[in-house]
């Protein structure tokens, strides 16, 4: 072939890898969405110390109760003079962590539990699966109070109350996922050449059930989000002078009449955060879903 040949075929080639990727966007709007929500607030936490006007922890009582667009202050100051802006932006950091980390950790012993218990089966099945009928039979919300309640406040222990509320659903999730693929032909494939239980779980088993449980965990940060700002809320989890969006909340009830912004605008970066992970986590299923995708 000529280069004058490779030159002509070069730039359809390029116009077909745009028009795989707008069709992509088209039809999975919602990935795209919480793809750009969730990578706005993580280059918003990752850049706090240097986006951030002040300190969120700085207090100027003189300009205590600030309104939005006042000089110096974009999204005005909570009642002990603090940026709202700037703890809004240190706030999104717990807010991530809260949201990734118990799922990371979560997703982990679920995939591992949720595999040996379909896969296995037997009294490994009625062991682990009972156990986590136990969680179910409490709401998440509570659960998570509960052990919160139980440890100390703070951003760690509220993290492994979180967690401990995620493994069953996670653990559930992939007992359903593995017991549809262990009658699949690669699964019976490698049963047939002598692999080990333990091969067939690592090599065959997990692999294939990282998907759909991601998809389910993308889902649920949402809520992860929510939980978090609520135990916060309460008392329980992050502590002041900590920024965190749910203490924020708690902060501004008492002048929320009058000065409403201290309680709403980090009441909105929760409810932008959560639809950011709901949106990702709705566009991954269709994604993976045979069906939607017909």
């Amino acid at each position: 072939m000529t280069s004058a040949s490779i030159e002509a075929v070069k730039p359809a080639s390029d116009r077909q890898v745009i028009s795989r990727l707008v069709r992509f966007v088209k039809g999975h709007k919602a990935i795209v969405a919480g793809v750009v929500i969730i990578t706005l607030v993580a280059l918003v936490a990752l850049l706090a110390p240097v986006l951030s006007p002040y300190s969120p922890t700085k207090v100027h009582a003189v300009d205590r109760l600030k309104g939005i667009g006042s000089p110096g202050y974009l999204l005005g100051a909570d009642q002990q003079g603090r940026d709202m802006l700037s703890r809004l932006m240190w706030g999104s950091r717990s807010s991530l962590a809260i949201a990734v980390v118990p799922l990371v950790v979560a997703g982990s012993i679920g995939l591992i539990l949720g595999a040996i218990a379909g896969y296995v089966g037997r009294i490994y099945e009625t062991l682990i699966m009972r156990s986590m009928d136990v969680l179910f039979g409490l709401p998440p919300i509570l659960l998570a109070i509960a052990v919160a309640a139980t440890l100390s406040p703070g951003l760690g222990n509220l993290i492994i109350s979180l967690t401990i509320v995620l493994v069953p659903p996670m653990t559930r999730v992939t007992f359903q996922v593995v017991n549809t693929l262990k009658v699949q032909s690669f699964v019976e494939a490698a049963q047939a050449s002598g692999a080990s239980t333990r091969q067939i779980i690592f090599d065959q088993i997990l692999p294939n059930s990282l998907a759909p449980v991601l998809a389910y965990g993308a889902s649920l940060a949402g809520s992860m989000v929510v939980f978090g700002a609520g135990i916060s809320f309460i008392g329980l989890g992050i502590q002041p002078p900590e920024a965190d969006w749910g203490r924020m909340i708690n902060d501004g009830r008492e002048v929320l009449d009058l000065h409403p912004h201290v309680s709403t605008l980090p009441g909105l970066a929760i409810f932008v955060l959560a639809a950011g992970f709901n949106f990702l986590g709705d566009g991954l299923r269709d994604l993976l879903d045979p069906r939607m995708r017909m």
